[in-house]
């Protein structure tokens, strides 16, 4: 495996992680105490959509219906073989009775192809028809809502109906990245089914086998900078982010006067041809970090290293400061680098002003 051969979740057999969830669903599968709508949270690229899949092919193969009875044992886990006809027509997109609704996938001359910054709401309004008609194999109809929170207001009501008034043998799973963004009156009518961080080893070991070249205390810092997120990890070892952070490390050092030519330099890889994926990269790094600074700064101990000498440059750029300034910086640069997303504006011009934001707050 590596991060270019990676499959997407629709058509990953494997889930790292999370058993404690697949118990949860399939007893609820099992014991015939199915919702008709459930809620899968929790950080990006820890699994939840895998999950979802996962769980989509085991109901659409009428494997709920063929296991166990009074007496059997029963399927122990949600997983079908790769070579069943549902897992490959899930994987193909080809599958009758399931409906996925995602970001598009969009191309632009100066960045290249990238999601959608929302779900449309014409893909959105395709669930209820969806559900209401016959499943086309005589078992569920199922829709996959991936980070739903990205919905807008008409498409958050168009969902909202449906759940109010739920067709039969019909299930829609909502993912989400940020669960709290959902209108309360969805959440209150989904199974809450919360997915946590992945331990570090795991992450790890996902790690090792992605890029077994790669030297153990790399793939260690590369893992606790993921956080746990498989996702996350071997996104940042496909745009080398290892390497990216630590040049952003050496920018931070040089505060409140870092080194102008190379604040420059950075702002011209981001903004050619081709450095959308790094300025995305770029920009969360650098959030990441100064999330991090609040906290220690909060709890009055700095996190761990992820390559040395953080918590001395933590100590010396937040130790003499008040959280409340720590906390204006980080979210200055967040609205920042958001409004340059929203807006498409020119990325160097971002990374000028954010350490210039950077320099000030620190200065003094």
């Amino acid at each position: 495996m590596s991060p270019e051969t990676l499959p997407p979740p629709r058509a990953r057999a494997d889930l790292v992680g999370h058993e404690a969830a697949e118990r949860d669903l399939l007893a609820a599968v099992l014991g015939h105490r199915l919702p008709h709508a459930w809620l899968f949270a929790g950080p990006p690229g820890i699994g939840k959509a895998t999950l979802a899949f996962r769980f989509a092919r085991f109901l659409l193969s009428g494997e709920a219906e063929a296991g166990g009875g009074l007496f059997g044992a029963g399927p122990e886990s949600l997983a079908i073989p790769p070579d069943h006809p549902t897992f490959r027509r899930v994987a193909s997109g080809g599958h009758a009775d399931l409906l996925t609704v995602e970001r598009p996938v969009v191309e632009s001359k100066d960045k290249g192809e990238r999601r959608a910054r929302d779900l449309p709401i014409e893909a959105v309004r395709r669930i209820a028809p969806f559900l209401r008609m016959t499943p086309a194999e005589g078992g569920w109809r199922v829709v996959i809502l991936d980070e739903a929170e990205r919905m807008n207001r008409h498409g958050a009501n168009a969902v909202l109906k449906v759940l109010e008034e739920p067709p039969a043998r019909a299930l829609i799973i909502l993912v989400a990245n940020n669960p709290g963004a959902l209108l309360p009156t969805i959440r209150s009518r989904c199974r809450l089914l919360r997915l946590s961080p992945l331990p570090e080893a795991r992450v790890a070991a996902v790690l090792a086998e992605a890029a077994p070249d790669m030297p153990e205390a790399d793939r260690r810092a590369l893992a606790r900078l993921a956080e746990g997120s498989i996702g996350r990890a071997l996104g940042l070892l496909r745009e080398d982010g290892l390497a990216l952070y630590r040049a952003l490390l050496d920018l931070l050092a040089g505060l409140p006067d870092p080194d102008p030519l190379v604040v420059h330099a950075l702002g011209d890889r981001l903004s050619g041809p081709g450095g959308e994926q790094a300025w995305q990269t770029m920009t969360e790094l650098l959030q990441g970090w100064l999330e991090r600074l609040v906290r220690g700064a909060a709890r009055g101990a700095w996190p761990a290293d992820i390559v040395g000498g953080e918590a001395a440059l933590m100590d010396r750029l937040g130790g003499r400061r008040s959280l409340d300034r720590l906390l204006a910086l980080w979210d200055k640069t967040g609205h920042l680098f958001a409004r340059t997303d929203g807006a498409n504006l020119d990325r160097k011009q971002a990374v000028l002003a954010a350490f210039a934001t950077l320099s000030a707050g620190f200065r003094g």
